[in-house]
C-alpha cells in the first residue's frame, strides 16, 4: 500500500468581514505572517504537497502563494496547483468527494480552505487509529493558518468517513 498525506489548512487571518464581500477579502498583515510561517513549516518539517487544492477566495489564495514561496525558497518543487469555487462552500463531504478524485501520483495534497470545514473534515475523515487528543482539538475548530495532517493507506479513491488517521496538528508560532 501506499501512504498518502492530506494536508487541510485553514487560510490566514483575513481583513475584517465588513469592507468587501466575503468572497475578497484579503489576508491582514499578521494573515501574510502567519502563510510565511506556514510555507517554512512545511518546507523544513514537512509533508511538502505534490497537489493543491484551493478555494477560489482572496484570501486562501494569498495564504497559498505565500506559503508556496516559502516552500520554493527552500527548494521544494511546485506542487500541481488546481483553485476552484467548489472549496468555498464546501462540506466535509464535498471536500471527501474532491480527494477521491486525485491523481494516483499525488502522494501529499494540501488543502487550502476555510472554517468550519477545514476541522469537521479532519474530524470526520479520521479514523480510530488516529490520536485522540488531536481529534478533541479538531472538534473544538482550528484557528487562522492551522494545518492537520491526516494519513491514508491506499489510494485517494478510500477516502471515506473514518478511513484516515490524524496524525499531527500544529499552527505558526
Amino acid at each position: 500500500m501506499t501512504l498518502r498525506r492530506l494536508v487541510l489548512l485553514r487560510h490566514a487571518k483575513a481583513e475584517p468581514a465588513g469592507v468587501v464581500v466575503d468572497h475578497e477579502r484579503p489576508l491582514a498583515l499578521v494573515g501574510r505572517r502567519q502563510a510565511a510561517a506556514v510555507g517554512a513549516a512545511l518546507a523544513t518539517t514537512g509533508p511538502a504537497p505534490t497537489h493543491v487544492l484551493c478555494s477560489s477566495s482572496l484570501r486562501t489564495r494569498q495564504t497559498w502563494e505565500i506559503a508556496r514561496t516559502a516552500l520554493v525558497a527552500a527548494g521544494v518543487p511546485g506542487p500541481v496547483v488546481s483553485v476552484t469555487d467548489a472549496l468555498y462552500d464546501a462540506s466535509a463531504g464535498d471536500l471527501a468527494a474532491l480527494l477521491r478524485t486525485q491523481p494516483d501520483e499525488a502522494s501529499t495534497v494540501l488543502v487550502v480552505g476555510h472554517e468550519p470545514t477545514m476541522s469537521h473534515a479532519a474530524d470526520v475523515l479520521a479514523g480510530p487509529t488516529s490520536d485522540e487528543a488531536l481529534r478533541a482539538r479538531v472538534r473544538g475548530g482550528v484557528p487562522t493558518a492551522a494545518w492537520a495532517v491526516l494519513e491514508l493507506d491506499g489510494p485517494w479513491d478510500a477516502v471515506a468517513p473514518g478511513a484516515l488517521r490524524l496524525v499531527h496538528l500544529d499552527r505558526p508560532a
